[in-house]
């Protein structure tokens, strides 16, 4: 640490922030509501059946935190034009050299677990950015065949928009099975993102976890050169 200075770095603007917990909310809402629908349970009650409507608020909950998905899925792609250069879209597109060298070694570092010095992309790195780049086609395709589920039920224009999976991919049953096992793709890499944000917070240092409820990270730079004049100052001497 001789010789450097930490500073703080405004990385994740609050849209981004809000973004992301909203994602996070909304697949813990479809995941959890999804493998009732999957398997659902039997209720034993002893009432009568209109007032133990439990499925149906099951249902009605996929599809209203459906809905929050996939605008705030399109809010963000909005926002990787018009926000800082953290959230530009580019950043999930390696096309420079620099970018898959980057990602070699944060692969390095989290599969074989080598010594790194830290990884010098302050936002997403480019292993992480080509990750999310993935797992946005995965958001996409999992709102196309769930909204496709959706039209044989609704007359509303977005699950309209995709009545024409269901016919392409084959009729309900196979897009029903496809939209579940998606579903399990979404719990797996919530785990792996969840480790290496902890990981990458343990190995580099720089707020990793907090940057995204305060926005701020922490970057290492060197210090400047102190001046004859200031370091006199600095020592309390006289010329």
């Amino acid at each position: 640490m001789d010789g450097m200075v930490i500073r703080r770095v405004y990385v994740w603007e609050l849209p981004v922030r809000f973004y992301h917990w909203i994602n996070a909310m909304c697949v813990v809402l479809l995941v959890a509501t999804g493998i009732i629908i999957g398997r659902p349970v039997t209720l034993q009650v002893g009432g009568e059946a209109s007032f133990s409507y439990w499925f149906g608020t099951v249902r009605f909950i996929h599809f209203v935190a459906a809905f929050v998905f996939f605008f705030n899925f399109v809010f963000r792609i909005y926002w990787g034009f018009v926000g800082n250069r953290f959230a530009d879209w580019r950043n999930f597109i390696p096309y420079r050299k620099q970018q898959f060298v980057e990602a070699w070694k944060v692969l390095k570092t989290d599969i074989f677990l080598a010594k790194s010095d830290g990884v010098e992309s302050i936002g997403h790195n480019s292993l992480a950015g080509f990750t999310y780049f993935l797992v946005f086609l995965a958001f996409l395709f999992q709102a196309a065949t769930g909204f496709a589920l959706y039209a044989a039920m609704s007359k509303a224009w977005l699950p309209q928009m995709f009545a024409w999976v269901v016919p392409l991919m084959g009729g309900d049953f196979a897009v029903r099975q496809w939209h579940h096992m998606m579903m399990w793709f979404f719990v797996i890499f919530a785990m792996i993102h969840i480790y290496l944000v902890f990981y990458h917070d343990y190995v580099e240092g720089r707020g990793v976890i907090s940057s995204m409820a305060g926005g701020w990270k922490f970057v290492e730079t060197p210090a400047a050169p102190q001046t004859a004049e200031s370091g006199r100052k600095a020592s309390g001497g006289n010329a």
